[in-house]
């Protein structure tokens, strides 16, 4: 049986205005485009080594992305007018290191691109910071 290796691409829908849902992921996340093809009107950014594949005809997904500073980016976002659908909310206390190190506490906020994709931002913090 193969080995299977590293996420190499996510399909996420590109919405109706293909555009917007770029613009979105470049000035709220910070995200460049990588590649664009016209037609058929799809488009590729990279996160880190991972494809992230902009295109119609698929659902909207979920992303999750580490971010360091989660509370100072909410803030920033916030006051720029970029709605989220949850704040930065404690979702685990990994005091077993099941997920990372132990006695660290698991973070994250969501929001929503143009297309409807969920972006959900995590950050893992030493449990006495919050």
């Amino acid at each position: 049986m193969p080995a299977i290796g590293a996420v190499r691409q996510v399909a996420l829908s590109a919405g109706r205005d293909l555009d917007a849902t770029l613009a979105f992921w470049r000035d709220v996340l910070s995200l460049n485009l990588h590649a664009r093809y016209d037609p058929p009107g799809i488009a590729f950014i990279m996160a880190g080594d991972v494809r992230l594949l902009f295109t119609d005809g698929v659902p909207a997904g979920t992303v999750y992305f580490d971010i360091a500073g989660l509370e100072a980016f909410h803030a920033e976002a916030k006051a720029a007018g970029i709605p989220f659908t949850a704040p930065p909310t404690l979702v685990h206390r990994d005091t077993e290191g099941q997920f990372g190190p132990a006695g660290e506490s698991e973070w994250m906020a969501f929001l929503k691109d143009p297309a409807g994709n969920t972006i959900g931002l995590v950050e893992r913090l030493p449990s006495e910071e919050h």
